[in-house]
């Protein structure tokens, strides 16, 4: 115990009734600061003297302790977690840079004491590892499909990672940003990392057009707001060899012109997105994402992007790419991993030519397959990107110890997936799901093993929340360990690949 603070735990326990979660306790100016208490009665403990760590920066019941000591008891609010990482600086989101990286959506708001046990069993397994943790990351999409809003997202982080002790450096991404007002209330609410989804720009129909087509498509671009024209973008661009390491890239003019065609509106919307964001006068680090699509990203079509992007004064640390195959949510890859491989391969080394950036994986969530070819392919300069498969693990949990709600959650996915699906790229087929009533008890667990079932369950996330959230928390709230154990033991597999040491990739 620090000189500055005259109590030892076992007295702050023998005084204060609540349980004191002890990974949480920490020394601050003088002062404490650590949980107390268990679910929905859980509280910050914060113990000042005059003159030390002020009190009335967090809301609560103030009340005279020993010594001198005031104690304040406070909700985990919102405006709670704002003040704790005014005081606890490794709680506020930084800058991550081109470190190897790994997001972890959270759609509960109770997973990152899981997250961060992950964290810390690759760092002791692995010596030297080497990956930065995004704890709060959730799309606009999410959010509004969970209720939450992004100070709710970044708030919930904050706690689990108190809860957890975790005192190494965090992000904080808002992913999957398409308007100029996502921005503002992400920048509100004190996020580091701004995903720029401009996925509904991207014009897929010039992969099978005509050159005449083609042609009018270019014609028709923003050039505007590209500061371009259509033959100075030829000039610069066809016939151009680019070397990229161990290979040529050749810069023909059908492929320019295709690019251009099928990429052009996303650059001029990238590009309004960040000098709306660099206007506000923050530090920020931005990723560009292109995956949602419905066709591939070429290597010529990144070099296009990337370049132009550079060209317009746009900085970034992670591009996500369409990669070859299908990257469903929360099941493994669906495609020829030769194909992969060599996708991966020539998009890394585009990533290190004309950036350095990191090549980022999106839909991430169980794709054990990838994870070795990614790491390798870019040297540990990735960003790895999960969300729904923490809600899995959760279904799992409440599949193994209510079942009676399990059944229920599972026969309303299975109504509500012809909906739901409709936003997701995804294949699973509800009649390849069992009904709950053909399955028993024990049955249960397993089916978060199957594709169907995981994707049917995934995908309805929302509308099953919105029906049955309350129920769903109270059970992890009352065996928060098993939950935190669970996703311990499924997010060591998620990071293991990527434990990168500088030299080797584990």
């Amino acid at each position: 115990m620090a000189a500055s603070f005259p109590f030892t735990l076992e007295e702050l326990q023998s005084k204060i009734q609540e349980e004191i979660l002890v990974s949480s306790f920490t020394v601050c100016d003088g002062g404490a600061l650590c949980l107390v208490g268990r679910g929905t009665r859980r509280r910050l403990m914060v113990l000042a003297a005059a003159g030390g760590l002020p009190l009335e920066r967090f809301g609560g019941e103030e009340r005279p302790f020993l010594d001198g000591f005031n104690l304040k008891l406070c909700p985990l609010s919102n405006g709670n977690a704002r003040a704790l990482r005014e005081h606890l600086p490794w709680l506020r989101p930084s800058l991550l840079g081109l470190s190897t990286t790994a997001g972890f959506g959270d759609r509960l708001g109770m997973a990152t004491p899981g997250h961060v046990a992950a964290m810390r069993r690759v760092q002791t397994e692995v010596a030297g590892a080497r990956i930065l943790p995004i704890f709060a990351q959730q799309s606009i999409r999410e959010m509004e499909r969970t209720g939450r809003s992004p100070e709710d997202v970044l708030a919930d982080a904050t706690w689990g990672a108190f809860q957890a002790g975790w005192s190494g450096p965090v992000g904080a991404d808002a992913d999957h940003l398409k308007t100029t007002a996502d921005i503002d209330a992400c920048v509100e609410a004190g996020f580091s990392l701004y995903t720029f989804d401009p996925g509904a720009h991207v014009d897929g129909s010039a992969d099978v057009a005509g050159p005449a087509e083609i042609q009018v498509m270019v014609e028709r671009l923003p050039w505007g707001k590209l500061e371009d024209t259509a033959a100075d973008l030829e000039r610069r661009y066809v016939g151009v060899r680019v070397q990229l390491e161990d290979r040529e890239l050749l810069l023909d003019g059908p492929g320019i012109l295709r690019a251009a065609a099928k990429y052009g509106k996303a650059v001029a919307h990238v590009v309004a997105m960040y000098r709306h964001l660099a206007g506000k006068g923050i530090d920020f680090e931005v990723e560009i994402s292109v995956d949602e699509t419905e066709t591939p990203t070429s290597p010529v079509e990144h070099y296009y992007v990337a370049a132009e992007l550079k060209r317009l004064g746009v900085s970034w640390v992670s591009l996500a790419p369409r990669y070859v195959g299908r990257f469903e949510k929360g099941v493994d890859y669906i495609g020829d991993p030769r194909e992969l491989k060599e996708h991966l391969d020539a998009h890394a080394a585009i990533a290190r030519t004309l950036g350095p950036y990191k090549l980022s994986l999106h839909s991430g969530s169980d794709k054990f397959t990838v994870y070795p070819m990614i790491a390798e392919a870019t040297r540990g300069m990735v960003h790895l990107k999960t969300a729904g498969t923490s809600y899995l693990e959760a279904l799992r949990v409440v599949a193994r110890l209510d079942p009676t709600l399990f059944r229920d959650i599972l026969s309303f996915a299975r109504d509500r997936y012809p909906e739901d699906r409709a936003s997701y790229h995804v294949s699973a087929e509800v009649d390849r799901v069992p009904a709950p009533s053909k399955l028993s008890d024990e049955d249960l667990p397993g089916l978060l093993d199957g594709f169907d079932a995981r994707e049917v369950l995934h995908v309805t996330f929302g509308s099953t929340l919105a029906r049955f959230g309350g129920r769903l928390k109270a059970v992890l709230q009352d065996h928060e360990s098993e939950y935190h154990r669970c996703l311990e033991r499924h997010f060591y597999r998620h990071l293991r690949p990527f434990a990168w040491t500088g030299g080797e990739v584990h």
